[in-house]
């Protein structure tokens, strides 16, 4: 029954009752709610809620009620099958009450009746509600400052949602709503700018006339607009690397912004002191200006590449990255986006030179010439940018400025050195300055290798003269060191045309090593990151020094630098020129260490990365074996430690599936360990995110195993649990059950049979051909295996697949055989005479009808000699009887079920067999000819 006006007092105490702390309140509440979201007219009566006059002040239970507002809407406004959803008349109703509510004065509310707009939008636009952007541009004509604010959160809002719609239809509609709306849009933008600016000119001055209030909402207002102008650049125009047809508001915008920033950037510093609120909104504004510039950069390059935008941009942001003012320098979120603008830039593939041939005497302009011509103008203009002295300028900064260490950067280092490794190593490059730096060095390197290889060559040479590596104290000269080191390592497969890996680590880099003062884990944090990176440079006589040392670093006190050891190591290990026998004796100290690395640190990444190595040392080694009872102990005590940790978990079912697999037919030995944990993961309460690590730990260990014990026998029940629950892993679960025949046996067979058979019966009838195909050979496995006791097994799994049975299927045969006689080998050609033979003992009146056949075949046979046909030929046979084709499809290899049963002591048997060889053995009962 619907809800109407008379439930509001119900729905007002519900929601109330549900921001209840008593929880014998609030449960109920909240019960009552789920039972009335589904009814008609409850959004209705929520909105009645939100809007009342009379319950301004009560803003929580307003809030509360948007949200269950919000999430109704998700669930029903969608006509659904599993729902009824809401009626036509009552989504009219709320379309109008929503438009009508704009000047919303509780902002968590507004921002909430946004997002349903949004997604009402999205569902609704256009067909149900074409006047939604002409309302809201109307009332905009009107509206006063908080309401211009709230009409542009729902614009932002509904415009970003309709822009994800991928439909050529909703794309051709959001650029409709683009082309209309932009001018508009972009008019408010730089009206507000200016409003902005003078408030700020006056707020500099410290004027106590102005309102606060009123400038701020214009600020709210001015970046809402911001972020609308971007999504209807970059979603409402196709992208002119697709279309090369120039984007003129981008042309239009982009200076502007810019300006926009350079006139926010002195008020920076005066703000910070007396005005927060404002000074946060700067820093907010300019990081968020410089993202919109990067975002139409990648979305629209060829328009961005005109000189009135590239140049004045680029310059801008290499000024501010080269030559900052001491209040920019401290404004890290900034130069990051300065940052990424010229990463951008550099790597756009639009403006690097194009490769493209043309036809002689074709005049015709392609849209290929078009784009060389494009991107040659580009270049142009980037050449102009960045000639070779900005260039090495550019390089040295990066280098000497932002890839060294500040004091703070050393006191975090000593505070908590693992977090200080992910942190620095590990976190987006976007999200911090040096990572920012150091990806912007890379690709400005790999721009202008030549040019920069001697430089940084230089640079590195300069800061080992300054700081030789007996030098202990934290100096510039130190830390620049480790700039140098960092900036050598990242570039490592460009650098090497011009530094000799050998000679730099025998003359530098291991004698670093053999300080052992604290200060000096700065610098062999480097020298870890380097011998891992310069992997591929490594060659024969330097390699077992360099695994000495990699052994060395992972001894060491500070964690920071173990970590970085670590991943090095992981990269030796993984390397197609890894050195087993250089390594082997090293061995007994790389397990300690990575056992004691893993028991001290405590973040789950640093877990994961340790894992990763001694997982990847296991399956790399060929004797595993001395140390087993090492690897048993840490196993055992690192899944006892990763309870309720699932990805952990995973990948210690990792490193255990390569333990085993590695062990062999002695795996046995660590059973005790492997056993228990196995048991826990394959049980039905296991987390999913386990199963699939789990089913093929399961599978290794059974096909490793000399032989069945009976905790493993037991475990047989568990498959039919998870192929219950899904089909996901059934080919690793066939595996494992033909691992179970082969190795249990008949003991196998008595204690499981029936939970064979209903694995048999779950699957059959059930998968389609590709699943099918993945079990059907276990009936093959198991009527070799079991040929006496299997017939009656999966006889109800054979009818469920829909094969026919007894006398049709020797029928069938007959005619697979005589229709493949001519296209097999010889060896296959007396095995189809021999059953063809002992076929015919059976007198059937089917078979003795194509006596003809078989005589010619038998006698073909016998005086034919040993004459074989090619693989192309054997293979081109295509069988056209559909009595065939449902038991074989080719001779390419594919195996086929066939059941033969007869009686009178005849053979009886059921096999899996290629299609163009039955086993005699079938027939073997069967009296000669």
């Amino acid at each position: 029954m619907a809800l109407s006006v008379s439930d509001l007092p119900t729905i007002y105490t519900l929601l109330a009752n549900s921001l209840s702390g008593d929880i014998n309140v609030r449960k109920p509440a909240e019960d009552a709610l789920a039972q009335f979201e589904s009814r008609p007219g409850f959004c209705s009566c929520l909105m009645e809620v939100i809007t009342a006059k009379d319950l301004v002040s009560q803003t929580d239970v307003r809030l509360m009620a948007s949200v269950y507002f919000k999430n109704s809407v998700n669930r029903y406004w969608r006509n659904r099958r599993d729902s009824t959803g809401m009626s036509n008349e009552e989504k009219v109703h709320l379309r109008q009450k929503l438009l009508l509510h704009l000047r919303e004065e509780n902002y968590q509310i507004a921002l909430t009746l946004a997002v349903v707009i949004s997604k009402v939008a999205r569902i609704d636009y256009p067909r149900e509600w074409s006047d939604l952007f002409s309302v809201l541009a109307q009332q905009l004509q009107s509206a006063d400052i908080l309401t211009s604010h709230r009409i542009f959160m729902i614009l932002f809002r509904t415009l970003k949602e309709l822009s994800t719609k991928r439909l050529t239809s909703d794309q051709r509609t959001f650029a409709e709503i683009a082309s209309q709306f932009f001018d508009y849009s972009w008019h408010l933008w730089q009206n507000d700018m200016q409003n902005m600016l003078h408030g700020f000119s006056v707020l500099a001055q410290n004027a106590s006339e102005l309102h606060h209030d009123d400038i701020y909402l214009t600020c709210e207002r001015w970046l809402l607009c911001s972020k609308i102008t971007r999504q209807l650049i970059v979603s409402g125009f196709q992208s002119d690397a697709k279309s090369i047809q120039e984007v003129q508001p981008v042309k239009k915008v982009c200076p502007v912004m810019l300006k926009a920033i350079q006139s926010f950037l002195p008020y920076y510093s005066s703000f910070q002191e007396k005005h927060s609120k404002f000074w946060d909104f700067l820093k907010k504004a300019c990081t968020k200006l410089m993202k919109i510039l990067i975002a139409i950069q990648q979305r629209h390059p060829y328009s961005f590449g005109d000189q009135s935008v590239l140049w004045p941009v680029v310059d801008f942001c290499l000024n501010k990255i080269t030559d900052p003012e001491p209040d920019v320098l401290s404004f890290e979120e900034f130069l990051i986006q300065c940052m990424s603008m010229m990463k951008s830039v550099l790597e756009c593939r639009e403006y690097k030179p194009f490769l493209t041939g043309r036809v002689m005497d074709d005049n015709r302009v392609t849209l290929q010439e078009m784009k060389k011509n494009v991107s040659t103008a580009v270049a142009g203009v980037l050449a102009s940018l960045l000639p070779s002295e900005r260039v090495v300028l550019l390089c040295n900064i990066l280098i000497r400025r932002y890839f060294v260490l500040t004091a703070s950067d050393v006191e975090e280092w000593y505070q908590n050195p693992e977090s200080f490794h992910h942190e620095q190593d590990s976190v987006l490059w976007s999200e911090r300055l040096r990572p920012c730096a150091e990806a912007l060095y890379i690709v400005l390197f790999e721009n202008h290798s030549q040019l920069l290889g001697p430089v940084v060559v230089s640079i590195l040479q300069e800061a080992m003269n300054a700081c030789p590596s007996s030098v202990s104290e934290i100096s510039s000269q130190l830390l620049l060191k480790d700039a140098a080191y960092g900036a050598a390592a990242y570039v490592y497969y460009e650098l090497s045309n011009y530094l000799s890996f050998k000679d730099w680590f025998n003359g530098a880099l291991s004698i670093e090593l053999t300080n052992d003062h604290p200060n000096m884990r700065i610098i062999h944090r480097k020298v870890a990151l380097i011998l891992g990176q310069w992997v591929s440079e490594i060659k024969d006589d330097t390699r077992r020094p360099v695994y000495c040392a990699l052994i060395k670093l992972l001894q060491e006190k500070d964690l920071c630098v173990r970590l970085a050891a670590s991943r090095s190591l992981f990269f030796h290990i993984e390397d197609a020129n890894f050195s087993e026998y250089d390594f082997s004796d090293l061995l007994p100290i790389c397990w300690d260490s990575c056992f004691k690395l893993v028991e001290e640190v405590q973040e789950f990444d640093s877990k994961v990365q340790v894992l990763n190595t001694i997982s990847s040392l296991i399956a790399r080694i060929t004797e595993v074996t001395p140390y087993a009872n090492k690897l048993v102990q840490f196993f055992q005590k690192a899944w006892q430690e990763s309870s309720g940790e699932s990805l952990l978990q995973i990948q210690l079912l990792t490193a255990l599936k390569n333990f085993v697999v590695a062990l062999g037919y002695q795996s046995p030995m660590c059973y005790n360990m492997l056993l228990p944990i196995l048991q826990s993961v394959i049980n039905i309460n296991s987390p999913d995110e386990l199963l699939e690590d789990s089913m093929q730990l399961w599978e290794a260990t059974l096909s490793h195993a000399p032989s069945m014990v009976p905790q493993l026998l037991g475990y047989f029940p568990c498959l039919v649990e998870i192929l219950e629950k899904s089909f996901d892993h059934l080919k690793v679960a066939a595996s494992i059950i033909e691992g179970y025949i082969v190795l249990g046996g008949l003991e196998f067979l008595n204690m499981h049979a029936a939970t064979l058979a209903k694995v048999l019966d779950l699957v059959i009838g059930n998968v389609n051909d590709r699943g099918l195909r993945s079990v059907l050979p276990l009936v093959d496995v198991l009527v070799q295996c079991f040929p006496g006791e299997v017939p009656q097994l999966i006889s109800s799994s054979i009818q469920k697949a829909g094969f026919p049975n007894e006398e049709n299927i020797l029928l069938c045969l007959v005619d697979v055989w005589l229709d493949k006689v001519d296209n097999v080998i010889s060896t296959q050609k007396k095995i189809f005479c021999l059953a063809l033979s002992i076929i015919l003992t059976m007198r059937l009146p089917q078979v003795l009808d194509k006596l003809d056949q078989i005589l010619s075949v038998c006698t073909s046979v016998i005086l034919g000699g040993n004459e074989d046909l090619t693989e192309e030929e054997s293979s081109s046979d295509n069988m056209q009887s559909a009595s065939c084709r449902s038991l074989a499809k080719s001779s390419e290899g594919d195996r086929y079920l066939k059941i033969l049963t007869f009686g009178n002591g005849t053979a009886h048997s059921l096999g899996f067999v290629d299609s163009c060889s039955f086993p005699a053995v079938f027939l073997s009962g069967a009296t000669p000819l």
